[in-house]
This record gives C-alpha cells, structure tokens and sequence, in this order.
C-alpha cells in the first residue's frame, strides 16, 4: 500500500529521512481493526518522530501520522484515538501507552489497524477531513482549556503562537465556550486570522496584555514563557503542552510563579472520552477545525515542508484521493 513514512532518522535535516511510496500493508490481528484511511493530518509530533524523539531507530521504517478517520472493516465511518494500550485494550495490561508512531504503524498509508476500543464514531456533521483534524492538536487544546486550566465561560486566556494547530484550536473551542480569548503572533497575517476566528485581540510576542488572564495556553516554549507568566492573574495557570522554541527559558520567573501563587501545569494528548466529548462539541455547535491546506498524499512532502516552515495556520491534512 502506499504510505509516507521514516525511513531514517536525522536530527538536523529532519525531512531528508521522509519517504513515499509502498509499504506492506496492516495484517489482521485480534482485538484490532483495519481502517481505510480517508484523511489524516499532519502534527508537530511527525517532525519530531523524524528527529528520533519517541521513534527508535530499532522500528524504522515507520509509517507516520497521528490522527485519522476513514471507514472500518464493517463500514462504519470513524475517528481514531491515536493512544495506544492506555487501557491494556489490544495489547494488554503491562504495556506502557505510546502514541502511534512511536511503537505502531501510523497513519499517513491507505490503511491503519488500532485497537478495536480505539475507533469512535465519526460525527455525520464532520467531514473526513475536519474529524481527522481533532484527535492530537484539537483534543489537546480541550484538555488544556476544559480539564488542565478549568476555565469557565467569562474567564480571559492567552494563547500563545497563533498559527500552530493546538493555538489554533484554542482560539476556537475558547470563542465557542464563552471566553475572552488574546492571540500572539510575530506575523502580522496570523494575528488577523487569530481575531477573524475570535480572539478578541491578537499582539506580537511579549507585548503588554489588556487585563492580566486567568489562563495561559502555553505550546512556544523558551521564547514566550516570561510572557506567559506576567501575563496571569495572581492563581492563575499556566498549561504547556509543548515548546517549539526550546524548552530552556532564559528567565524562569520562579519568584513570580510562587509570589502569585500560579499554577504550572503539563499537559499531552487528552483521553477517549475527552475526544468523544470534543466530537460531539463540534457536532453540536457548528464549531470546525481550521484546515490551512489539504493534499493528497503523495504530495505528503509538501506538507511537511509548509509544518516546518511555521507558515501554516491550523491544520495541514492528507487524503487518499
């Protein structure tokens, strides 16, 4: 079958081990189905895999790709939860949880076996493209906000970076549940883009907020954490789910953090049942993920290369078609 997958790993030239082409195709196993792929998407975590971060030399060639949704074995359309053996379901007890990729087969191929509890229906309202969108970035951004920060509607947020897919999807669900959402960006296009989607204003990095917030939705890292903590109210929190910039701040602000008393909290992935409540949020309230760019996959490369760029803004996705 067709795939993109990492073929090696380099990392310094991360793109220099992708590669399309054949792969052998998912075998049947207990307890696990084979979908057919319709659309998956792109995530930081793929360029990561390519650098070797969660992804072992030993399990090369590794087909890539977190998220998808496609049409099971019996022809139900459904959405993958890419957390694999959180439960022990298809793998057993003692197995740690892994992220597709990292232990098993990913999803930018024509077909993908998970675990049979790993499947969810896909929402009618939702096409293939947008429902593949949800299960790393989007489920991510609805842990961070509903479970990690407790925001509630009226609560201020600042979402650092707007652009990538978990700022993006923050901005989004934040509008959607009644908060006052601020955006920052370097590019002045994507600030634009951040207030057209709700944020009630959008600031290049490190300017000074309008009111101090009660939460801060924290993926850059190194290059906007001191920001991110003079940003909050005193209690507040901070959520980090990533740090593209470095995860080595110059200035800790640790005498801010235990003066005010602010909470700093690490966030990743989200549950099953928190991507079946993301599902039917979006079913129910018209909200959609923000797609930059959709390709087929064998022009899988190109999507790489616009993700490492940073020049999209939400979700690169890639179909069968």
């Amino acid at each position: 079958m067709f795939a993109a997958y990492a073929a090696r790993i380099d990392r310094d030239q991360p793109l220099s081990g992708l590669e399309v082409g054949e792969r052998p195709a998912p075998e049947a196993r207990a307890g696990w189905s084979v979908v057919n792929v319709k659309a998956a998407s792109l995530n930081h975590h793929d360029l990561w895999s390519l650098r070797g971060v969660g992804l072992a030399e030993d399990k090369l060639p590794m087909i890539l790709g977190c998220d998808a949704a496609g049409v099971d074995e019996d022809g139900n359309e459904v959405v993958l939860h890419s957390v694999i053996g959180r439960t022990g379901h298809g793998v057993g007890p003692k197995e740690r949880p892994s992220i597709l990729t990292e232990r098993y087969q990913g999803t930018f191929a024509e077909q993908v076996t998970v675990p049979t509890w790993n499947l969810l229906p896909k929402p009618a309202e939702l096409s293939f493209e947008e429902a593949a969108c949800l299960p790393t970035a989007w489920l991510t951004a609805y842990r961070m906000l509903f479970t990690n920060a407790g925001v509630r509607p009226g609560d201020s947020v600042l979402v650092q970076g707007a652009g990538g897919g978990v700022a993006t999807a923050a901005i989004v669900l934040g509008k959607a549940a009644g908060l006052r959402v601020f955006a920052t960006s370097r590019d002045e296009a994507k600030r634009k883009r951040a207030v057209e989607l709700g944020a009630v204003e959008a600031l290049e990095p490190g300017a000074r907020l309008p009111q101090r917030v009660d939460a801060v939705i924290e993926t850059v890292g190194a290059a906007t954490w001191s920001h991110s903590v003079k940003s909050l109210k005193p209690g507040g929190t901070i959520v980090i789910s990533g740090a593209t910039s470095g995860d080595r701040p110059s200035h800790a602000e640790l005498t801010r953090i235990f003066f005010l008393e602010l909470k700093v909290v690490g966030s990743t992935m989200g549950t099953k049942d928190e991507l079946e409540d993301l599902l039917s949020f979006c079913a129910a309230t018209g909200v959609r993920p923000v797609i930059d760019q959709v390709l087929p996959l064998d022009r899988a490369r190109e999507g790489f290369e616009r993700l490492e760029s940073g020049d999209q803004f939400g979700k690169i996705v890639l179909t069968g078609d």
